[in-house]
Protein backbone atom coordinates (compact mmCIF):
# COMPACT_ATOMS: atom_id res chain seq x y z
CA UNK A 1 0.00 0.00 0.00
CA UNK A 2 1.43 3.71 -1.25
CA UNK A 3 2.00 5.63 1.81
CA UNK A 4 -0.82 8.17 3.11
CA UNK A 5 -0.96 11.95 2.17
CA UNK A 6 -1.97 14.38 4.28
CA UNK A 7 -4.36 17.82 3.50
CA UNK A 8 -6.15 19.92 5.56
CA UNK A 9 -8.71 19.17 2.49
CA UNK A 10 -8.92 16.92 0.23
CA UNK A 11 -11.96 17.92 -2.69
CA UNK A 12 -12.83 15.22 -4.65
CA UNK A 13 -14.30 16.51 -8.50
CA UNK A 14 -12.94 19.83 -10.19
CA UNK A 15 -16.52 21.29 -11.10
CA UNK A 16 -17.37 24.89 -10.91
CA UNK A 17 -17.61 23.57 -7.06
CA UNK A 18 -14.73 21.81 -6.46
CA UNK A 19 -12.06 24.38 -7.93
CA UNK A 20 -13.94 27.14 -6.21
CA UNK A 21 -13.99 25.26 -3.29
CA UNK A 22 -10.26 24.32 -3.18
CA UNK A 23 -9.13 27.92 -4.08
CA UNK A 24 -10.98 29.77 -1.24
CA UNK A 25 -9.81 26.94 0.92
CA UNK A 26 -5.76 27.60 -0.63
CA UNK A 27 -6.72 31.33 -0.16
CA UNK A 28 -7.49 30.69 4.12
CA UNK A 29 -4.07 29.00 4.44
CA UNK A 30 -5.41 25.47 4.10
CA UNK A 31 -3.24 22.65 2.52
CA UNK A 32 -5.64 21.55 -0.35
CA UNK A 33 -5.29 18.67 -2.88
CA UNK A 34 -7.98 18.87 -5.88
CA UNK A 35 -9.02 15.17 -7.78
CA UNK A 36 -10.41 15.03 -10.94
CA UNK A 37 -10.34 12.16 -13.29
CA UNK A 38 -10.95 13.58 -16.58
CA UNK A 39 -7.47 14.90 -18.01
CA UNK A 40 -8.26 18.74 -17.53
CA UNK A 41 -9.90 20.21 -14.57
CA UNK A 42 -13.95 22.48 -14.87
CA UNK A 43 -16.06 20.05 -14.51
CA UNK A 44 -19.26 18.91 -16.96
CA UNK A 45 -20.00 22.28 -17.02
CA UNK A 46 -17.55 23.54 -18.84
CA UNK A 47 -16.67 20.58 -21.02
CA UNK A 48 -19.88 19.53 -21.86
CA UNK A 49 -22.60 21.63 -20.59
CA UNK A 50 -22.71 25.22 -19.81
CA UNK A 51 -20.15 26.61 -22.33
CA UNK A 52 -20.03 24.45 -25.39
CA UNK A 53 -24.03 24.95 -25.47
CA UNK A 54 -23.16 29.03 -24.96
CA UNK A 55 -20.55 28.75 -27.59
CA UNK A 56 -23.09 26.87 -30.22
CA UNK A 57 -26.01 28.92 -29.12
CA UNK A 58 -24.04 32.01 -29.86
CA UNK A 59 -22.44 30.44 -33.14
CA UNK A 60 -26.07 29.41 -34.69
CA UNK A 61 -27.37 32.77 -33.45
CA UNK A 62 -24.97 34.35 -35.30
CA UNK A 63 -25.69 32.81 -38.13
CA UNK A 64 -29.21 33.21 -38.20
CA UNK A 65 -29.34 36.81 -37.62
CA UNK A 66 -27.22 37.29 -40.42
CA UNK A 67 -29.39 35.10 -42.55
CA UNK A 68 -33.27 37.14 -40.99
CA UNK A 69 -32.27 40.36 -39.86
CA UNK A 70 -29.13 42.26 -41.64
CA UNK A 71 -31.35 43.32 -44.39
CA UNK A 72 -33.39 45.01 -41.92
CA UNK A 73 -30.10 46.85 -41.00
CA UNK A 74 -29.38 48.06 -44.64
CA UNK A 75 -26.58 45.35 -44.61
CA UNK A 76 -26.89 43.28 -47.59
CA UNK A 77 -25.11 39.50 -47.76
CA UNK A 78 -24.71 37.19 -51.08
CA UNK A 79 -24.99 33.18 -50.43
CA UNK A 80 -25.59 32.74 -47.14
CA UNK A 81 -23.29 29.37 -45.29
CA UNK A 82 -22.29 27.67 -42.38
CA UNK A 83 -18.99 25.23 -41.71
CA UNK A 84 -20.42 23.22 -38.58
CA UNK A 85 -17.13 21.95 -38.32
CA UNK A 86 -15.02 25.65 -37.49
CA UNK A 87 -18.17 25.86 -35.18
CA UNK A 88 -17.15 23.00 -33.31
CA UNK A 89 -13.42 23.73 -33.75
CA UNK A 90 -14.56 27.52 -32.07
CA UNK A 91 -16.54 25.71 -29.20
CA UNK A 92 -13.51 23.90 -28.41
CA UNK A 93 -11.28 26.44 -28.13
CA UNK A 94 -12.96 28.42 -26.10
CA UNK A 95 -13.34 24.88 -23.47
CA UNK A 96 -9.74 24.44 -23.85
CA UNK A 97 -8.68 28.06 -23.24
CA UNK A 98 -11.06 28.09 -20.33
CA UNK A 99 -9.96 24.97 -19.05
CA UNK A 100 -6.55 26.13 -19.31
CA UNK A 101 -7.56 28.96 -16.89
CA UNK A 102 -9.21 26.61 -14.23
CA UNK A 103 -5.66 24.74 -14.31
CA UNK A 104 -3.50 28.03 -13.80
CA UNK A 105 -5.92 29.17 -11.06
CA UNK A 106 -5.62 26.05 -8.46
CA UNK A 107 -1.43 26.46 -9.41
CA UNK A 108 -1.30 29.67 -8.90
CA UNK A 109 -3.28 29.64 -5.42
CA UNK A 110 -1.16 26.31 -4.72
CA UNK A 111 -4.12 24.16 -4.83
CA UNK A 112 -2.44 20.68 -5.59
CA UNK A 113 -4.37 18.64 -8.98
CA UNK A 114 -4.32 15.10 -9.06
CA UNK A 115 -5.38 13.06 -11.66
CA UNK A 116 -7.38 10.13 -11.55
CA UNK A 117 -10.66 8.76 -9.82
CA UNK A 118 -11.32 9.07 -5.90
CA UNK A 119 -13.05 6.73 -3.61
CA UNK A 120 -13.61 7.30 -0.10
CA UNK A 121 -11.37 4.49 1.51
CA UNK A 122 -12.24 5.86 5.30
CA UNK A 123 -14.20 8.49 6.94
CA UNK A 124 -10.81 10.41 6.23
CA UNK A 125 -8.96 9.18 3.49
CA UNK A 126 -9.19 8.87 -0.60
CA UNK A 127 -7.87 6.41 -2.35
CA UNK A 128 -7.29 7.51 -5.89
CA UNK A 129 -7.30 5.44 -8.93
CA UNK A 130 -4.20 7.18 -11.80
CA UNK A 131 -4.94 7.03 -15.25
CA UNK A 132 -2.45 5.17 -17.11
CA UNK A 133 0.02 7.51 -17.63
CA UNK A 134 0.25 8.62 -14.23
CA UNK A 135 1.12 5.17 -12.80
CA UNK A 136 5.24 5.38 -13.90
CA UNK A 137 5.89 8.62 -12.28
CA UNK A 138 3.98 7.73 -8.68
CA UNK A 139 5.36 3.84 -8.87
CA UNK A 140 1.63 2.69 -8.75
CA UNK A 141 -2.19 2.21 -9.46
CA UNK A 142 -3.31 3.80 -6.05
CA UNK A 143 -2.28 7.24 -3.93
CA UNK A 144 -4.00 7.80 -0.19
CA UNK A 145 -4.69 10.88 0.33
CA UNK A 146 -5.51 11.64 4.48
CA UNK A 147 -7.64 14.87 4.67
CA UNK A 148 -8.72 16.66 8.43
CA UNK A 149 -11.93 17.06 5.62
CA UNK A 150 -13.00 15.42 2.35
CA UNK A 151 -15.34 17.16 -0.02
CA UNK A 152 -17.24 15.47 -2.51
CA UNK A 153 -17.76 17.75 -5.34
CA UNK A 154 -18.54 15.38 -8.38
CA UNK A 155 -21.35 16.41 -10.26
CA UNK A 156 -23.77 14.64 -12.43
CA UNK A 157 -24.88 12.70 -15.54
CA UNK A 158 -27.77 12.42 -18.21
CA UNK A 159 -30.35 10.41 -16.97
CA UNK A 160 -30.89 7.69 -20.09
CA UNK A 161 -34.10 6.13 -20.21
CA UNK A 162 -34.38 2.03 -19.97
CA UNK A 163 -35.61 1.26 -23.58
CA UNK A 164 -33.16 3.67 -25.14
CA UNK A 165 -29.35 3.76 -23.63
CA UNK A 166 -27.52 6.22 -25.21
CA UNK A 167 -25.92 5.15 -28.13
CA UNK A 168 -24.00 8.32 -29.21
CA UNK A 169 -25.16 8.35 -32.86
CA UNK A 170 -29.18 7.77 -33.00
CA UNK A 171 -29.81 8.25 -29.53
CA UNK A 172 -28.00 11.39 -27.99
CA UNK A 173 -27.18 12.32 -24.28
CA UNK A 174 -26.50 16.50 -24.35
CA UNK A 175 -23.10 15.79 -24.32
CA UNK A 176 -23.40 13.72 -27.86
CA UNK A 177 -25.82 16.24 -29.10
CA UNK A 178 -22.91 19.16 -28.55
CA UNK A 179 -21.03 16.88 -30.39
CA UNK A 180 -22.68 16.08 -33.82
CA UNK A 181 -20.79 15.85 -37.10
CA UNK A 182 -23.71 16.97 -39.34
CA UNK A 183 -27.06 18.90 -38.69
CA UNK A 184 -30.22 16.04 -37.94
CA UNK A 185 -32.95 16.60 -40.47
CA UNK A 186 -35.18 16.08 -37.70
CA UNK A 187 -34.11 16.09 -34.13
CA UNK A 188 -36.55 14.71 -31.46
CA UNK A 189 -36.50 15.40 -28.22
CA UNK A 190 -37.86 13.52 -24.90
CA UNK A 191 -37.82 16.24 -22.45
CA UNK A 192 -39.40 20.15 -22.62
CA UNK A 193 -36.52 21.17 -19.66
CA UNK A 194 -34.24 23.80 -20.39
CA UNK A 195 -31.68 21.47 -21.76
CA UNK A 196 -33.73 19.97 -24.38
CA UNK A 197 -34.68 23.33 -25.42
CA UNK A 198 -31.37 25.21 -25.37
CA UNK A 199 -30.01 22.00 -27.40
CA UNK A 200 -33.09 22.50 -30.02
CA UNK A 201 -32.64 26.20 -30.16
CA UNK A 202 -29.19 25.33 -31.81
CA UNK A 203 -30.25 22.45 -34.21
CA UNK A 204 -33.10 24.28 -35.28
CA UNK A 205 -31.58 27.51 -36.24
CA UNK A 206 -28.77 25.50 -38.65
CA UNK A 207 -31.63 23.71 -40.45
CA UNK A 208 -33.48 20.61 -38.00
CA UNK A 209 -36.77 19.96 -37.99
CA UNK A 210 -37.40 19.73 -33.99
CA UNK A 211 -39.95 18.21 -32.32
CA UNK A 212 -40.15 18.26 -28.56
CA UNK A 213 -42.30 15.06 -26.50
CA UNK A 214 -43.01 16.41 -22.87
CA UNK A 215 -45.31 14.21 -20.55
CA UNK A 216 -46.45 17.54 -18.54
CA UNK A 217 -48.86 19.85 -20.07
CA UNK A 218 -46.34 22.27 -20.08
CA UNK A 219 -42.44 22.77 -21.11
CA UNK A 220 -40.23 24.60 -18.26
CA UNK A 221 -42.36 23.38 -16.31
CA UNK A 222 -40.19 25.24 -12.99
CA UNK A 223 -40.94 28.91 -14.88
CA UNK A 224 -43.80 30.99 -13.88
CA UNK A 225 -46.51 30.45 -15.96
CA UNK A 226 -47.25 33.69 -17.85
CA UNK A 227 -43.13 33.53 -18.58
CA UNK A 228 -43.67 29.70 -19.91
CA UNK A 229 -46.57 30.48 -22.12
CA UNK A 230 -44.34 33.19 -23.87
CA UNK A 231 -41.51 31.08 -24.22
CA UNK A 232 -43.68 28.52 -26.08
CA UNK A 233 -45.06 31.00 -28.44
CA UNK A 234 -41.40 32.15 -28.99
CA UNK A 235 -40.33 28.80 -29.69
CA UNK A 236 -43.56 27.61 -31.65
CA UNK A 237 -42.67 30.82 -34.00
CA UNK A 238 -39.21 29.54 -34.42
CA UNK A 239 -40.92 26.18 -35.66
CA UNK A 240 -40.20 24.28 -32.54
CA UNK A 241 -43.12 21.40 -32.62
CA UNK A 242 -44.60 20.19 -29.07
CA UNK A 243 -45.70 17.37 -28.04
CA UNK A 244 -46.92 17.84 -24.78
CA UNK A 245 -48.63 15.17 -22.70
CA UNK A 246 -47.38 13.04 -24.52
CA UNK A 247 -45.05 9.71 -23.92
CA UNK A 248 -42.73 7.74 -25.75
CA UNK A 249 -44.05 3.89 -25.38
CA UNK A 250 -41.90 2.49 -27.83
CA UNK A 251 -38.76 3.18 -30.17
CA UNK A 252 -36.82 1.37 -32.32
CA UNK A 253 -33.90 2.29 -34.72
CA UNK A 254 -34.49 0.98 -37.97
CA UNK A 255 -31.58 1.72 -40.37
CA UNK A 256 -30.30 5.06 -40.13
CA UNK A 257 -33.70 6.34 -38.35
CA UNK A 258 -35.63 6.41 -34.75
CA UNK A 259 -38.92 5.16 -34.95
CA UNK A 260 -41.00 6.38 -32.04
CA UNK A 261 -44.55 5.44 -31.05
CA UNK A 262 -45.78 8.25 -29.02
CA UNK A 263 -49.27 8.27 -26.89
CA UNK A 264 -51.27 11.09 -26.35
CA UNK A 265 -55.39 11.57 -26.00
CA UNK A 266 -55.12 11.78 -29.73
CA UNK A 267 -54.00 8.25 -29.31
CA UNK A 268 -50.83 6.63 -30.63
CA UNK A 269 -48.85 8.24 -33.68
CA UNK A 270 -45.90 7.23 -35.38
CA UNK A 271 -43.00 9.37 -35.51
CA UNK A 272 -39.59 9.78 -37.60
CA UNK A 273 -36.09 11.27 -36.53
CA UNK A 274 -32.64 10.61 -37.20
CA UNK A 275 -31.56 11.69 -33.88
CA UNK A 276 -32.95 11.39 -30.67
CA UNK A 277 -32.17 13.66 -28.19
CA UNK A 278 -32.74 12.01 -24.19
CA UNK A 279 -33.28 15.20 -21.88
CA UNK A 280 -35.36 14.01 -18.95
CA UNK A 281 -33.16 15.25 -16.52
CA UNK A 282 -29.40 14.65 -14.73
CA UNK A 283 -28.86 12.15 -11.89
CA UNK A 284 -26.09 12.57 -9.41
CA UNK A 285 -22.52 10.67 -9.66
CA UNK A 286 -22.35 9.05 -6.84
CA UNK A 287 -21.62 5.62 -7.88
CA UNK A 288 -17.84 4.70 -7.54
CA UNK A 289 -17.41 7.29 -4.27
CA UNK A 290 -17.86 4.29 -1.77
CA UNK A 291 -20.44 5.83 0.23
CA UNK A 292 -21.91 2.55 0.89
CA UNK A 293 -18.23 1.38 2.58
CA UNK A 294 -18.14 4.62 4.60
CA UNK A 295 -21.88 4.77 5.79
CA UNK A 296 -22.73 8.42 4.05
CA UNK A 297 -26.27 8.64 3.88
CA UNK A 298 -28.50 9.69 0.77
CA UNK A 299 -32.02 11.22 1.04
CA UNK A 300 -35.10 8.92 0.20
CA UNK A 301 -36.26 9.12 -2.69
CA UNK A 302 -33.96 11.44 -4.59
CA UNK A 303 -30.70 9.37 -4.15
CA UNK A 304 -28.64 12.51 -3.40
CA UNK A 305 -26.20 12.61 -0.45
CA UNK A 306 -27.93 14.30 2.93
CA UNK A 307 -26.39 17.08 4.46
CA UNK A 308 -26.70 19.88 7.56
CA UNK A 309 -26.59 23.76 6.86
CA UNK A 310 -22.83 23.57 6.67
CA UNK A 311 -22.80 20.57 3.98
CA UNK A 312 -22.01 17.83 6.25
CA UNK A 313 -22.93 14.87 5.68
CA UNK A 314 -23.46 11.92 9.23
CA UNK A 315 -20.16 12.10 9.11
CA UNK A 316 -18.70 14.96 10.20
CA UNK A 317 -15.11 14.83 8.25
CA UNK A 318 -17.32 14.01 4.98
CA UNK A 319 -19.16 17.30 3.13
CA UNK A 320 -20.58 17.29 -0.36
CA UNK A 321 -22.24 20.21 -2.42
CA UNK A 322 -23.51 20.99 -5.66
CA UNK A 323 -25.33 17.98 -7.81
CA UNK A 324 -24.86 15.50 -5.36
CA UNK A 325 -26.90 17.15 -3.05
CA UNK A 326 -30.68 18.63 -3.23
CA UNK A 327 -31.66 21.65 -4.72
CA UNK A 328 -31.37 23.29 -8.22
CA UNK A 329 -28.59 21.54 -10.46
CA UNK A 330 -26.59 24.92 -11.40
CA UNK A 331 -22.90 25.61 -11.77
CA UNK A 332 -23.16 28.72 -9.84
CA UNK A 333 -25.33 27.18 -6.62
CA UNK A 334 -22.29 24.72 -6.77
CA UNK A 335 -19.73 27.35 -6.97
CA UNK A 336 -21.69 29.21 -3.93
CA UNK A 337 -21.91 26.13 -1.87
CA UNK A 338 -18.16 25.40 -2.17
CA UNK A 339 -17.09 28.42 -0.85
CA UNK A 340 -19.74 28.33 1.87
CA UNK A 341 -18.55 24.86 3.10
CA UNK A 342 -15.34 25.67 3.36
CA UNK A 343 -15.62 29.32 5.28
CA UNK A 344 -17.91 26.83 7.51
CA UNK A 345 -15.00 24.50 7.92
CA UNK A 346 -13.02 27.48 9.08
CA UNK A 347 -15.26 28.63 11.63
CA UNK A 348 -16.52 31.53 9.20
CA UNK A 349 -20.48 32.41 8.71
CA UNK A 350 -20.10 30.82 4.77
CA UNK A 351 -24.18 30.19 3.63
CA UNK A 352 -26.32 30.32 0.48
CA UNK A 353 -29.28 32.25 0.23
CA UNK A 354 -31.77 29.70 -1.99
CA UNK A 355 -34.06 32.37 -2.28
CA UNK A 356 -32.10 34.33 -4.75
CA UNK A 357 -30.30 31.69 -6.95
CA UNK A 358 -31.18 32.98 -10.52
CA UNK A 359 -32.06 30.38 -13.41
CA UNK A 360 -31.11 31.63 -16.97
CA UNK A 361 -32.68 29.62 -20.43
CA UNK A 362 -29.93 31.32 -23.11
CA UNK A 363 -33.13 30.50 -26.09
CA UNK A 364 -33.88 33.46 -28.20
CA UNK A 365 -35.88 35.37 -26.23
CA UNK A 366 -33.24 34.58 -23.45
CA UNK A 367 -35.63 33.59 -19.96
CA UNK A 368 -34.36 34.44 -16.79
CA UNK A 369 -35.70 34.13 -13.52
CA UNK A 370 -35.23 34.97 -9.48
CA UNK A 371 -37.69 34.42 -6.12
CA UNK A 372 -41.06 33.05 -6.57
CA UNK A 373 -43.27 32.38 -9.47
CA UNK A 374 -46.72 33.97 -8.97
CA UNK A 375 -47.92 30.37 -8.54
CA UNK A 376 -46.34 30.08 -5.69
CA UNK A 377 -46.93 33.22 -4.46
CA UNK A 378 -50.81 32.48 -4.42
CA UNK A 379 -50.12 28.92 -3.86
CA UNK A 380 -48.93 30.53 -0.06
CA UNK A 381 -51.96 32.79 0.39
CA UNK A 382 -49.73 35.97 -0.11
CA UNK A 383 -51.34 39.14 -0.82
CA UNK A 384 -49.37 40.18 -3.72
CA UNK A 385 -48.97 43.25 -6.81
CA UNK A 386 -47.31 42.88 -10.03
CA UNK A 387 -46.08 44.86 -12.73
CA UNK A 388 -45.62 43.52 -16.43
CA UNK A 389 -43.64 46.10 -19.19
CA UNK A 390 -43.30 44.74 -22.53
CA UNK A 391 -39.84 44.98 -24.18
CA UNK A 392 -42.15 46.54 -26.65
CA UNK A 393 -41.51 49.86 -25.36
CA UNK A 394 -38.22 49.80 -24.13
CA UNK A 395 -36.12 52.05 -27.04
CA UNK A 396 -32.87 50.24 -26.41
CA UNK A 397 -35.10 46.98 -27.49
CA UNK A 398 -36.86 48.71 -30.58
CA UNK A 399 -33.49 49.57 -32.07
CA UNK A 400 -31.79 45.93 -31.16
CA UNK A 401 -34.83 44.52 -32.97
CA UNK A 402 -35.74 42.81 -30.10
CA UNK A 403 -38.88 43.42 -28.55
CA UNK A 404 -40.10 40.10 -27.89
CA UNK A 405 -41.01 39.30 -24.03
CA UNK A 406 -41.18 41.37 -20.89
CA UNK A 407 -40.23 42.23 -17.48
CA UNK A 408 -42.42 41.00 -14.65
CA UNK A 409 -42.00 42.05 -11.08
CA UNK A 410 -43.40 40.74 -8.19
CA UNK A 411 -44.23 42.22 -4.79
CA UNK A 412 -45.75 41.85 -1.63
CA UNK A 413 -49.01 44.06 -1.45
CA UNK A 414 -48.48 45.37 2.11
CA UNK A 415 -44.47 45.48 2.04
CA UNK A 416 -43.67 46.10 -1.44
CA UNK A 417 -40.97 43.75 -0.40
CA UNK A 418 -39.51 41.85 -4.04
CA UNK A 419 -40.77 38.35 -4.14
CA UNK A 420 -39.78 37.32 -7.48
CA UNK A 421 -38.66 38.54 -11.01
CA UNK A 422 -39.37 36.91 -13.99
CA UNK A 423 -37.71 38.25 -17.51
CA UNK A 424 -38.58 37.07 -21.19
CA UNK A 425 -36.73 38.87 -24.01
CA UNK A 426 -33.21 40.28 -24.90
CA UNK A 427 -29.90 40.08 -22.67
CA UNK A 428 -31.83 38.93 -19.70
CA UNK A 429 -29.35 36.29 -18.47
CA UNK A 430 -27.20 39.77 -17.91
CA UNK A 431 -30.15 42.00 -16.37
CA UNK A 432 -31.10 39.39 -13.65
CA UNK A 433 -27.78 39.80 -11.72
CA UNK A 434 -29.30 43.53 -10.27
CA UNK A 435 -32.64 41.79 -9.32
CA UNK A 436 -30.75 38.82 -7.43
CA UNK A 437 -29.06 42.05 -6.20
CA UNK A 438 -32.19 44.00 -5.05
CA UNK A 439 -34.18 40.62 -3.34
CA UNK A 440 -30.38 39.78 -1.46
CA UNK A 441 -30.55 43.39 0.42
CA UNK A 442 -34.60 42.60 0.74
CA UNK A 443 -35.02 46.30 -1.91
CA UNK A 444 -38.85 47.12 -2.17
CA UNK A 445 -39.70 47.23 -5.46
CA UNK A 446 -40.05 51.13 -4.69
CA UNK A 447 -36.31 51.22 -4.37
CA UNK A 448 -35.90 49.87 -7.99
CA UNK A 449 -38.07 52.21 -9.12
CA UNK A 450 -36.20 55.20 -7.43
CA UNK A 451 -32.47 54.07 -8.89
CA UNK A 452 -31.68 55.85 -12.14
CA UNK A 453 -31.27 53.47 -14.97
CA UNK A 454 -29.21 54.65 -17.68
CA UNK A 455 -31.55 55.67 -21.24
CA UNK A 456 -31.44 53.71 -23.52
CA UNK A 457 -31.00 50.54 -22.23
CA UNK A 458 -32.58 47.35 -21.75
CA UNK A 459 -32.35 47.58 -17.30
CA UNK A 460 -35.25 50.49 -18.21
CA UNK A 461 -37.49 46.97 -18.64
CA UNK A 462 -36.75 46.21 -14.59
CA UNK A 463 -36.99 49.77 -14.14
CA UNK A 464 -40.41 49.75 -15.40
CA UNK A 465 -41.61 46.76 -14.24
CA UNK A 466 -41.05 48.18 -10.54
CA UNK A 467 -42.61 51.34 -11.32
CA UNK A 468 -46.11 49.00 -12.88
CA UNK A 469 -46.01 47.58 -9.56
CA UNK A 470 -46.86 50.90 -8.28
CA UNK A 471 -49.13 51.31 -11.37
CA UNK A 472 -46.91 54.55 -12.34
CA UNK A 473 -45.14 52.73 -15.45
CA UNK A 474 -44.48 55.37 -17.69
CA UNK A 475 -43.16 53.73 -21.31
CA UNK A 476 -45.83 51.33 -23.33
CA UNK A 477 -45.50 50.20 -26.47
Amino acid sequence: MAAEEHYHLVVVGAGPGGYMASVRAAQLGLKVACIEKEPHPGGICLHHGCIPSKALLDSSEYYLLAKERLAAHGIQVGELTFDLTAMMARKAEIVRGLAESVSKLLTGNRVEIVRGAGRLAGKDTVQVTLPGDERSSSGGEHRFLKGNAILLATGSEPVALPSLPFDGRHILSSTDALALPDVPRHLAIIGGGYIGLELGSVWRRLGAQVSVIEMLPHIAASLDAQTRRAMERALSRQGFQFYLETKVSRAQVVDDEVHLTVESSRGEELMRCDRLLVAVGRRPLTAGLGLEAVGVKLTPGTGRIAVDTRYRTNIPSIYAIGDLIDGPMLAHKASAEGVAAVEGMVGLPGEVNYDTIPAVVYTSPEVASVGLTEEAVKTRGVEYSIGVVPFAGIGRARSLGETEGFAKIIAHARTDRVLGVHLIGPRVSELIASCVMAMEFNARAADIARVVHGHPTLSEAVHEAAMAVQKQASHRP
